[in-house]
């Protein structure tokens, strides 16, 4: 046996005889691993889960939302307004009913539940929340602190694997140790993903780390801002704003990536930890969670060519050049535009883009938030025009969040974070619905088409 310990060589750092290798064993795997399109439409298999007009295939059922997006007239399925529910309320009015009050809690705990009724459980939910928002001893240097990175959510994924570590019962099942398992990530989420940054900020850019404890009083939205904010401060609009958007986020319909991910996860018996860290890894993916930022990166790009903000021909004009591949990241596509369900209106949009003129007055922003809503007026048209299916396009959630967030000052680095951080409510809900009702591991088939 060799005494000479072995040389770490990472996926970035190989010699050049292996880069060679990998170049010439890439090739094969493309040639060998590439199925053509023709024989998913030979063999009736829907690509992506999704019909020929993008529609998602039923793959379960769920009583905890609800999203539709038509209506039939004389018999025929025609576009109509988007509504959402939660556990059979609509979203608009869930929101309403809340007024100046902050609702995540209250939204988290009929989200989880589906008890509309009981507020007295409602308020001992959101004070065990508070309470769940603590940490280990030593965690925050021994895993947040150890090895800190730029991608947050990898860090945060970490963190919630290394959470399973300290729980003595991280492997019962059982829905009242579910539930707690949920409660408490639910309630670390947030100060993961802040402390994640700081770590990243002042151990790779030699920048101050600002580690506030989060008060068990305050609500989500609160304690996040105050984590964040050197001196702690905000205001209540900035608060409420930051609570709408993060119930807005929640969930939707069953019918995402991640959520599929944590039912798939969850039918395999494993345990709670493993599965919203899988919900994780699934939502960090550009496709799923990336739309706000990319947003902001072409309205970075808009703002910097377009002269006059007031003109809307000049505005067409730009998004015409993004429709046809000449500007921005050349993908033709407007992003913050279009839904796969959604065809004349995103309900989330719709609350979202109702508060986001009051946080503009109060930051001094409104000449961007016109040139939001230009956009939002003249690019459906163009994009409707571009596809000639007569198809409808509405603005959906992500065109205003990143532009809301960035009011706020969260940073980039944590536009994805604070999807998960709100996102893991209706994770934890499907967790608990599979295990009460499924029984049976999610096992598709795939069809070989080996010769």
């Amino acid at each position: 046996m060799s005494n000479t310990a072995a040389t770490y060589i990472t996926p970035a750092s190989t010699s050049p005889s292996n880069d060679a290798f990998l170049q010439v064993t890439s090739e094969i795997c493309r040639e060998n691993d590439y199925i053509s399109p023709r024989l998913f439409d030979e063999y009736g298999v829907n690509l992506g889960l999704r019909d020929d007009k993008g529609r998602g295939i039923l793959t379960g059922l769920t009583s905890i939302s609800k999203i539709t997006s038509k209506k039939v007239v004389a018999g025929k399925a025609v576009p109509d307004e988007g509504k959402l529910w939660y556990r059979g309320r609509p979203i608009q009015d869930l929101i309403a009913s809340f007024g100046d009050e902050l609702g995540f809690e209250k939204v988290a705990y009929l989200l989880l539940t589906g008890d509309s009724e009981n507020s007295v459980n409602a308020r001992q939910f959101s004070q065990i929340l508070g309470e769940s928002r603590a940490l280990p001893p030593s965690f925050v240097r021994d895993v947040i602190m150890d090895n800190p990175t730029h991608d947050i959510m990898n860090s945060m994924t970490k963190s919630i694997l290394a959470l399973g570590t300290y729980d003595e019962n991280a492997a019962d099942t059982s829905i009242p140790a579910v539930l707690s398992q949920c409660i408490h990530i639910i309630g670390q989420m947030p100060r993961l993903a802040v402390y994640a940054y700081y770590a990243y900020l002042h151990y790779a850019n030699l920048q101050s780390m600002y580690l506030h404890n989060p008060l068990p009083e305050l609500s989500t939205a609160e304690n996040l801002l105050r984590m964040l904010r050197p001196d702690m401060s905000y205001t209540p609009l900035e608060a409420k704003v930051l609570d709408t958007a993060l119930i807005l986020h929640m969930e939707h319909g069953g019918g995402n990536n991640s959520t599929f991910t944590t039912r798939v996860v969850t039918s395999s018996g494993s345990d709670t930890y493993s599965t919203i860290a899988a919900a994780m890894s699934s939502l960090k993916g550009p496709r799923h969670g990336g739309a706000s930022i990319k947003t902001l990166q072409m309205m970075d790009e808009i703002k910097a060519n377009v002269k006059d903000w007031d003109d809307d021909e000049e505005i067409a004009a730009y998004l015409a050049k993004i429709l046809n591949k000449e500007a921005f990241d050349h993908k033709g596509l407007v992003y913050g535009m279009g839904h796969a369900v959604y065809t004349l209106s995103d309900p989330r949009e719709k609350v979202l883009s109702g508060v986001v003129g009051d946080l503009a007055r109060e930051k001094g922003r409104e000449d961007e938030l016109h040139l939001y809503q230009a956009i939002e007026r003249i690019a459906p048209d163009l994009i409707s025009a571009k596809r000639r299916n007569g198809k409808p396009v509405c603005s959906n959630i992500d065109f205003y969040s990143g532009f809301v967030y960035d009011m706020l000052g969260i940073p980039r680095e944590l536009l994805v974070p604070m999807f998960a951080i709100a996102r893991v409510v209706g994770w934890s809900a499907h967790r608990i619905e599979e295990l009460t009702s499924s029984g049976k591991i999610i096992r598709p088939a795939y069809m070989s088409v080996m010769e």
